[in-house]
């Protein structure tokens, strides 16, 4: 399926569901785009802040690799699922994940109509990354993959063990590729 435009959709769910608490001026007050691709371990996601990089300081990104072969109501589900994130933080000031009022909002949203289903997480294949670190604690011997380098991460086995579960340096976890070790 070809990429749709996300604004026209936006538009819509803003006037639908949102009293139009989005737009001022009928611009959007949260920028609305698709990922350019590197976006691949969810659907999508809401956030604000100096790294934004529109000029609006917010901005909603919906994965182009993980929607682009799924059905439209999961652009739908998923571009109404980061509104109501915009809306809790742009309209009503909160710093809420998928407290109260998201659920409230979602409810709502999700009776009144039945074209798509917004849900807190989504069940969209989403492939997994393989990892490219082996961490190896130097105090016991264990390893555990990770998918990037962790500065500062300890082995929770040997901090629980020796440490009263505190971080401790002499736990420190060294890393090599992972693809050194298989």
């Amino acid at each position: 399926m070809p990429l749709v435009p996300l604004l026209p959709i936006f538009h819509r769910f803003n006037r639908e569901y949102f009293d139009g608490s989005l737009t001022k001026c009928q611009e959007p007050i949260v920028s609305v785009r698709w990922s350019d691709g590197r976006l691949t371990n969810t659907a999508g996601f809401y956030h604000r802040g100096p790294r934004v990089l529109c000029n609006k300081g917010s901005e909603i990104v919906l994965s182009k690799p993980v929607l682009i072969n799924l059905p439209y109501q999961a652009i739908e589900s998923t571009l109404c699922h980061e509104m109501i994130h915009a809306w809790i933080d742009l309209i009503l000031g909160l710093k809420e994940v998928h407290g109260p009022n998201f659920r409230a909002r979602m409810s709502v949203i999700n009776d009144s109509q039945d074209k798509f289903r917004i849900s807190i997480r989504h069940t969209f294949p989403v492939p997994k990354k393989a990892p490219k670190w082996l961490a190896i604690c130097s105090s016991c011997g264990l390893k555990f993959p990770y998918k990037r380098l962790v500065p500062g991460a300890a082995c929770k086995h040997c901090c629980d063990r020796f440490h009263q579960g505190q971080w401790h340096a002499s736990c420190l976890l060294t890393y090599q590729s992972f693809a050194e070790e298989h």
